[in-house]
């Protein structure tokens, strides 16, 4: 038991270093725009919480033996206790499952989509081309789903943004570890595309997002998404170069979610040039 609990504070701690924790920020943001209750608020919070510790302990799990090979985050800890892992994985499953069997059936979507995808992806999926990248788009729009009720509309239109979101973190993020998965023998797209190509593809992926947040969320702050796509991409794609370029553009990102985040709050519906007044 103690072990259990020792693999998933390590998880929470690694993982918030990394700062990979940011859809469980973005659900919060969705629910504060779309005005969600207090108690309401801080429920689905505390689901998405474990949702996120229950996804990102699959992951390790599935990657202990590389993540050993390479000294990455607490593996060590975790090869030695992989009974402990497993029953805590389980354990987490059937908690969220509880939780949303009484308060809401629909968070079980999330749990399965969420929590089934970072299985599939870590297990097989990232090293399939292009599918690698397609799970992530719907892991970025499985996992906020937590945030409102499935029969929310607006809400429903926000986490396709966040969806397209995550198609460029994936991009760059397959990019930044194009070389050691050549190494590893992991066939990402970046492996399967090459460095020139990926690049291309993660500007489409944001030129993407960008018409989507102008046609559907806000039709002029939606615009502040060009911001990422002129920021340099490094021509060396060496893990740190790629971490520095992948944070700007988190923050470019970031504000210009808060932006669109700030108009449905202050009118309450949608306001693109294609669709407004959805609510």
């Amino acid at each position: 038991m103690l072990a259990a609990f020792r693999i998933v504070f390590d998880v929470v701690v690694y993982r918030l270093r990394r700062f990979e924790m940011a859809n469980l920020v973005a659900a919060v943001a969705i629910m504060l725009a779309l005005g969600t209750r207090p108690l309401d608020l801080v429920t689905r919070t505390a689901f998405g919480a474990g949702l996120n510790v229950l996804a990102y302990l699959t992951n390790d799990y599935c990657d202990v033996e590389q993540d050993l090979a390479e000294g990455r985050g607490p593996a060590k800890f975790l090869s030695e206790h992989l009974r402990a892992a497993l029953g805590a994985q389980i354990g987490l499953a059937l908690i969220l499952a509880g939780v949303a069997a009484v308060y809401d059936p629909g968070l079980l979507l999330a749990l399965g989509l969420g929590a089934g995808i970072c299985w599939a992806y870590s297990a097989r999926l990232k090293a399939r081309p292009v599918v690698d990248i397609l799970s992530m788009v719907l892991w970025g729009v499985a996992m906020p789903l937590v945030a409102f009720p499935l029969g929310n509309q607006l809400g429903w239109l926000l986490v396709v943004q966040l969806g397209l979101f995550s198609a460029c973190f994936e991009t760059i993020q397959v990019l930044r570890d194009r070389d050691e998965d050549v190494r590893a023998g992991v066939r990402t797209s970046a492996v399967a595309f090459g460095a020139r190509r990926t690049r291309s593809l993660a500007r489409v992926f944001m030129l993407i997002a960008m018409c989507y947040a102008l046609l559907v969320l806000d039709r002029y702050v939606g615009a502040l998404l060009l911001l990422a796509v002129l920021v340099p991409i490094p021509r060396e794609a060496t893990p740190e170069a790629m971490t520095r370029y992948w944070n700007r553009i988190r923050l470019s990102q970031g504000v210009s979610w808060l932006g669109l985040l700030a108009g449905v709050y202050l009118r309450g519906t949608t306001h693109g040039w294609l669709l407004s007044g959805v609510s």
